[in-house]
């Protein structure tokens, strides 16, 4: 790792949020040593031989392409897609391979049933995160057919995150998606709206005919125009 700058990499991935606004909301976290640690765990994964996924210059996508300004709904997922080359940093994206995976596939399936029969299923989650959607998995990171390795390192990115957004954003919509997202519930202050729902995986793991969401993307929608007289083109 001694051809590596870890210091420059750490420059440049908090450089890469700037355009976005989040650069000056993450940026206690991203200059620090405790995010200079998590790059020396991740280079020593690869050094014992180990990948892991997304790729480092898709760490911050999520963010990256959610601007800070338009932020209105906060989608928490689980692990990046395990497989090598199709996480891309935004949750449920698949747009490395335009192969859409068995989440994304029950997510469809979902607007399908609940917003339009004649849904466009685009596997590149960008266009939710352009219009304020945060798809945030948690972790970051995972290793490369494993899942849940990496959640200790990512957990105080995650506070961080949350503390901030809890400081300078109410009235957001939180979606929680499966148990281990649920375990973040109380780090959200009351003064936002939450929705709990399964995630996605699991009627996938049952090979169920679809997901039920509890009609959560018509709900969002009807918490935005309520109450900001705006909605999410799903």
């Amino acid at each position: 790792m001694s051809h590596i700058n870890l210091k420059d990499i750490q420059q440049k991935l908090y450089d890469g949020l700037k355009p976005s606004g989040w650069g000056d909301k993450l940026k206690g976290f991203i200059l620090s040593d405790e995010f200079y640690q998590i790059l020396v765990f991740l280079y020593g994964e690869i050094n014992e031989g180990h990948r892991f996924t997304p790729i480092l210059k898709q760490l911050f996508r999520a963010f990256e392409e959610c601007p800070y300004d338009k932020l209105k709904v906060v989608v928490i997922g689980q692990d990046p897609y395990p497989k090598a080359g199709v996480a891309d940093g935004i949750a449920f994206s698949c747009s490395n391979t335009g192969v859409i995976q068995a989440s994304l596939k029950y997510i469809f399936g979902e607007m399908h049933r609940t917003i339009s029969s004649d849904y466009v299923q685009n596997p590149n989650l960008a266009r939710w995160s352009n219009q304020g959607i945060l798809m945030l998995n948690t972790p970051l990171t995972t290793r490369v057919g494993e899942v849940g390795i990496h959640a200790d390192i990512w957990k105080g990115f995650i506070e961080y995150l949350f503390d901030t957004l809890n400081s300078y954003n109410n009235g957001l919509v939180y979606v929680f998606m499966g148990d281990k997202a649920k375990a973040w519930k109380d780090h959200i202050n009351k003064n936002n709206y939450k929705f709990f729902i399964t995630h996605p995986a699991s009627a996938a793991y049952k090979e169920a005919q679809y997901w039920d969401s509890g009609d959560v993307f018509n709900q969002i929608n009807y918490v935005l125009k309520e109450n900001y007289n705006t909605q999410i083109t799903w």
